[in-house]
């Protein structure tokens, strides 16, 4: 089963997301923020990018060095699409989609599809 982590400040947005998630079929685990420990056995995490002029970057860095492994999907209110990979945004900060907030079930549904594919 593939393993989703989400990491969002906001619990009714946490608890949304992970619902979404787990209706598919995916493993979900959701936090408030990273945790200090490396983590190889999360296939993707949704991560809430929060202001990424200031500290998005260093974050999304932060996120990459933890879950080595793990496709990176950000979320954020800071841009006005949903950007894919390929993007410049996108691909500066290593993520596999940029979403924007707020987003649709099947936004969300369909960039976790294209990054690790189908719970089943």
């Amino acid at each position: 089963m593939l393993t989703i982590e989400v990491i969002e400040d906001d619990s009714a947005m946490r608890t949304l997301i992970s619902e979404w998630l787990r209706a598919e079929g995916y493993r979900v685990r959701a936090e408030s923020r990273i945790g200090d420990e490396r983590r190889t056995d999360v296939d993707l995490v949704v991560v809430n990018l929060g202001n990424l002029h200031l500290d998005g970057i260093e974050y999304v860095r932060r996120v990459r060095q933890l879950y080595a492994n793990a496709a990176l999907i950000g979320v954020s209110t800071q841009v006005s699409r949903t950007l894919a990979a390929d993007s410049e945004l996108a691909r500066h900060l290593g993520l596999v989609r940029l979403v924007s907030k707020p987003f649709r079930s099947s936004e969300l549904l369909g960039a976790v599809v294209d990054a690790i594919g189908p719970a089943t």
